[in-house]
Order: C-alpha cells, then structure tokens, then sequence
C-alpha cells in the first residue's frame, strides 16, 4: 500500500463515506484517535455486508492494529474510509486501511490516516484459532478471481 495515493478498487474493497460529529471530537479540537478505529470498523462490517457474510461477526476479533495519523480531521468535514482484504490465511485474514479528510474549509483532501490490521477466526464458544469456513473463503476467493468491486 501507498499511503501517499488512495487505494485501488479491487474486489474485496468497501468504502464509506461519514462526516466528523461532534462526538467524534476531542478537546483539542479535531477526531478523536478513537473516531479512527469506528470509522474503519464501520467500513469492514460494509465489507461483509455487501459480501453477505454476516458470520463473520463475531467470531473475528483483532489480532494485531497498526494505525498511522497523518492529518487532522474536524467536526462538519466529510471522511472517505476504504478497507482492503489484503490476503487471507487459513486463520488469518489481513486488511489495509486508509482514512481522507475531504476538502474542507478551503482546505485540500488530505490523508488522514492508514494502517492495518489482522483478524483470526475464533469459531462461537472457542478459545483458540482456528480454519475460517468455507462460505466465507469461497466468497472472498471467487470476488477476488472476478474482479468485481
């Protein structure tokens, strides 16, 4: 991933537009590092929606979190979000992420944020790892051979 250009539309990418609420704000005038990881975890539950996956909630928690802050973004200013399934293991799946802060306030768009992160699939009632289904590899697989975003 280039953090310095917008991702690419591939298959397994889902992108969400918001504007920054108050509540996404802090004292110090701008997003809260918190309104970030909500924005990014809004874009992927797109992601599986738009897959029809719906069982990969809840059984993939967070494994690993790399987020990288490059602008600040401020309440009123719309916020482009874009998840990427960068590859997916036998129990791991890893996604790229990147965060714009739109034109703003005579202000140019601007990247806000960029990172990663990695899910395992936890089956319900596990404690531990293990293979993700074969529903949810087949969709991703098949996505990805089609080309379609």
């Amino acid at each position: 991933m280039n953090p310095t250009q917008s991702l690419p539309c591939t298959a397994t990418t889902a992108t969400l537009e918001r504007t920054i609420e108050w509540v996404d704000t802090d004292a110090a005038g701008h997003q809260h590092n918190s309104a970030v990881l909500r924005f990014v975890e809004a874009c992927e539950a797109k992601l599986f929606r738009d897959l029809d996956l719906p069982d990969y909630f809840p059984s993939a928690p967070r494994v690993r979190h790399e987020l990288n802050y490059r602008a600040k973004l401020y309440f009123g200013q719309r916020v482009t979000t874009t998840v990427v399934v960068e590859e997916i293991g036998r129990t791991s799946m890893t996604f790229s992420f990147e965060v714009w802060g739109e034109e703003f306030r005579g202000g140019p768009r601007a990247l806000a944020a960029h990172g990663s992160f990695v899910t395992a699939h936890v089956a319900r009632g596990g404690t531990g790892a293990t293979p993700w289904p074969a529903e949810l590899r087949a969709t991703i697989t098949a996505r990805e051979a089609s080309g379609r975003g």
